[in-house]
């Protein structure tokens, strides 16, 4: 792993809870409340506890597994296993789990993408 990718790294996993949350309910105001949120990028987890604006239930999503897939030329990405406690949320996740996306080229953003898949590449 890059020197640039063991920091970012590390800064992930210093950034307080917190912090993330404040930023979140700054983007989601009026659509959405996260209140809840973890993410381990070692083991590839995470879970996210949501409050849409105007529901009375939290919506629950937890995803395992992840990885960024690249070569040459693209970049690909995968989630093994995705779960929440909605039914109609399962059902949505069991369309996208298990297969590779293309992300989308974007040359301005070519710098931060690779260094994203350094972070999130496929362990084996």
């Amino acid at each position: 792993m890059s020197y640039k990718a063991s920091l970012v790294k590390l800064a992930i996993k210093w950034t307080p809870k917190f912090l993330v949350l404040w930023v979140a309910n700054i983007i989601l105001k009026g659509i959405a409340e996260l209140t809840y949120f973890a993410f381990d990028i070692d083991t590839r987890k995470a879970y996210v506890a949501i409050n849409l604006t105007g529901e009375s239930e939290t919506i629950e999503v937890w995803l395992e597994d992840f990885y960024i897939i690249s070569d040459e030329t693209s970049f690909q990405f995968v989630v093994q296993q995705a779960r929440s406690n909605r039914l109609w949320l399962n059902n949505l996740l069991a369309h996208v789990t298990g297969k590779t996306w293309k992300i989308p080229e974007i040359p301005q953003y070519s710098a931060q993408l690779k260094l994203v898949a350094e972070l999130l590449e496929a362990k084996g």
